[in-house]
Parts: structure tokens; C-alpha cells; sequence
């Protein structure tokens, strides 16, 4: 496994930072609505930055801006820098939304390194799809989630998870065909699109609570975000937005907890870590 010191962490995120930068070019420039969510709205809000202990970045879209998002990447990403990876575009992969990536990269994940594709340096995209302002339909939506999230993990889950029986059952999910998961997870896109509820998610992504969900208002209202003295888009009511996902976001999680994704190679330009 490779030791991620601070430096190394910050040339990560300096790599990451890049890849902010692009999708913020490019949704100004398509009319492009999106959103710093997660970690990386809560270090722009806590820290002015990344949090220090933060090895990714995350930004989300409703699902139509998603997929203008997608269709522009073909043109305007500068693809001499990145390439922009999702199950649509590259084989093999297991994940139910976008990664942007930075070419002459690597950041091999632990257990990941048998999946076939391209694994740079990279950021998330997420798209939103509504789900049932019901409470107990939201609930079974969520079931739905979880078993298709279970399934695309299955190819890393036979590997990496801990517990000999759940690798067992990981490796019979393993053997449903990839193009009948993706097929089912489009039909859920289909079914989402339907109609405008007040809550939206991430389909292949757990929620943080109960809930299920998170208020579609908080994406649809943005503001000016300043993030490492560079300004994005994010969350105005991030305070409710905050509270929602981690609590008492403002104090500092225990040092346990401050954790990093395990690395088994590592290459930013010319250096590598093994």
C-alpha cells in the first residue's frame, strides 16, 4: 500500500483542483447548472478549502444538466488534459455516474486493480433523479438503490469485502450480466424522470440518514462558493444542507475517522508510488 503523506495529498488535490476548474468552464460556457456537494462544499465552507485529510472532490447536476454535461464532454472537455469516464463510455465500468479523470495519472485503488479501465487521478459526477415525496415509497426506492449498488460493487465486493460469506454472495451477484444491471438502471432513470418530487439522489450512492433523499431545492438554488481562492458553484443553503448530511458539520471528526482512500500505486508527472 502506498503511504500518502501530506505532500503527496496535496498534489492529489492540486490534480483535483484542475479537474473542478474544467467542469466549471464547461458548464459556464454550455449553460450548465451544477453543484460542489459533500466534502468538498463542507472544506469550502470549514476550511476555505479541501478538507486536509481529503483525497476526492465531488460535484453534482440534476439529471438533465448530467446529461448535457456528458454530451459536452465530447467537444469542449480539453481532452489533452482529461477524459470523462461513465458505464456509457468505457467498458467495464461498475458505477451509476460520471469520474473525470487527469491523463498522465494513476490512483489505483485498493482491490480496484483488476477492473479494466483507465484509473487517473479523478473527480465525481454525479447525477440526481428524483425519488417519492412518499416516506414509505421512498423507503422501498432505497431498498431498490441497495440492491443495485450491491450488484455493481459485486466485481470489487468478492475481493475486498472482509467477511468470507459476503464475498461468496458478492461473487454470485458478480455473475448477473453488466448489461442487464445497466438496463434495469436505466428503466429506474426512466421511471424517476416521470415526475418532479421534492427529494432527489443519487441512485448507486447511499444517503446519509433515514430520509432517503435530500431536498431538490437545495441543487436547484446555488451560489457563489469560494473553494482553495477559487470560486464555484454551490449549495446557498449549505448550513441545511450541512446539518443534513453530517450533523454538527463544524467540529472536527476524531482523528480515527480521518481517513484517506487506500492507494496501491500512485503516479502524479514523473513520480510514482508503489
Amino acid at each position: 500500500m502506498v503511504e500518502v503523506d501530506e505532500k503527496t495529498l496535496r498534489q492529489i488535490q492540486m490534480v483535483q483542483l484542475e479537474m473542478l476548474e474544467e467542469v466549471d468552464r464547461i458548464c459556464k460556457k454550455c449553460n450548465i447548472h451544477y453543484n460542489i456537494i459533500a466534502g468538498t462544499l463542507l472544506g469550502a465552507i470549514r476550511h476555505g478549502g479541501y478538507i486536509p485529510w481529503d483525497d476526492d472532490a465531488d460535484v453534482a447536476m440534476m439529471r438533465t444538466e448530467y446529461e448535457k454535461f456528458r454530451k459536452a464532454c465530447r467537444t469542449e472537455l480539453d481532452k489533452s488534459r482529461f477524459y470523462f469516464q461513465d458505464h456509457r463510455n468505457t467498458k467495464g465500468y461498475r458505477w451509476g455516474y460520471g469520474k473525470l479523470r487527469r491523463k498522465d495519472t494513476l490512483f489505483l485503488r485498493e482491490f480496484q486493480e483488476h477492473m479494466p479501465y483507465r484509473q487517473g487521478i479523478c473527480i465525481d459526477v454525479f447525477p440526481l433523479d428524483a425519488v417519492p415525496n412518499n416516506y414509505f415509497l421512498r423507503s422501498l426506492k432505497n431498498f431498490e438503490c441497495f440492491c443495485v449498488r450491491k450488484i455493481l460493487w459485486s466485481k470489487v465486493g468478492k475481493i475486498a469485502d472482509k467477511n468470507f460469506l459476503k464475498r461468496q454472495w458478492f461473487k454470485i451477484l458478480d455473475k448477473i450480466p453488466e448489461k442487464q444491471i445497466f438496463k434495469y438502471y436505466h428503466g429506474m432513470i426512466r421511471r424517476a424522470g416521470r415526475k418532479k418530487t421534492r427529494m432527489v439522489r443519487i441512485l448507486t450512492f447511499p444517503t446519509p440518514n433515514d430520509e432517503w433523499g435530500y431536498y431538490r431545492s437545495w441543487y436547484e438554488n446555488s451560489t457563489d462558493i469560494v473553494f482553495e481562492g477559487i470560486t464555484f458553484r454551490g449549495i446557498k443553503d449549505y448550513d441545511s444542507y450541512l446539518s443534513f448530511k453530517f450533523g454538527e458539520y463544524m467540529t472536527l471528526p476524531p482523528m480515527e475517522k480521518r481517513k484517506v482512500h487506500p492507494v496501491s500505486k500512485l503516479i502524479i508527472g514523473n513520480e510514482v508510488w508503489e
